[in-house]
C-alpha cells in the first residue's frame, strides 16, 4: 500500500536521499510542479489529526472511478520518487525501485487552508501479490 517512499537527495535539504513513512505524522511527499520544480506536501491525514479532508493516505483506483473522491475535486499530480515500500503479511519491509522517468500517482486535495496529498493505489503485480493487496500506481513522468 506505499507505506514509505525513499526520495533522491536533490530534493531533499540536506542533499541527501531520504525516507519518508506515512505513520510520520509531519510526513510530506514531493510533487512535482509544471516547472519542473518539487513542492512538498502534507501526505494524507491520521485520524487523530485534525482536519476535513479523508483520514487516510490512498486513495484506491476504483475508488476514483466510481467518483467517490469527486466532493473533493481532487488534482491528479505525481511523486518523485527513487523507490517505495511495501510491508508483506509478516510486517517485514520491502523495497521496490522505480526506474528512470517514473512517478507516484497521486491525488491533490485542498479545502481552505488544507492540502493534502494521496498516494493511488492498485491491484500489485503478478509477482507481487504475496507482499500486499493494493501497490502504487506508477506512472511515465509527464
Amino acid at each position: 500500500m506505499c507505506g514509505g517512499v525513499e526520495v533522491a537527495g536533490r530534493y531533499s535539504a540536506t542533499g541527501k536521499p531520504i525516507r519518508i513513512y506515512f505513520p510520520n505524522p509531519k510526513a510530506a511527499l514531493p510533487v512535482l510542479q509544471v516547472d519542473g520544480s518539487v513542492e512538498w506536501i502534507t501526505w494524507g491525514r491520521r485520524k487523530e489529526q485534525p482536519g476535513h479532508l479523508p483520514a487516510t493516505g490512498w486513495a484506491r483506483d476504483d475508488s476514483i472511478t466510481t467518483g467517490k473522491w469527486a466532493r473533493y475535486h481532487p488534482q491528479p499530480v505525481q511523486i518523485v520518487a527513487e523507490r517505495f515500500m511495501e510491508k508483506d503479511e509478516a510486517k517485514q519491509s520491502h523495497w521496490f525501485d522505480l526506474a528512470e522517468g517514473q512517478t507516484i500517482e497521486a491525488l491533490l486535495l485542498q479545502q481552505g487552508e488544507e492540502r493534502r496529498v494521496y498516494v493511488v493505489t492498485t491491484a500489485p503485480p503478478i509477482d507481487a501479490r504475496d507482499t500486499h493487496d493494493r501497490w502504487p500506481r506508477i506512472s511515465a513522468l509527464h
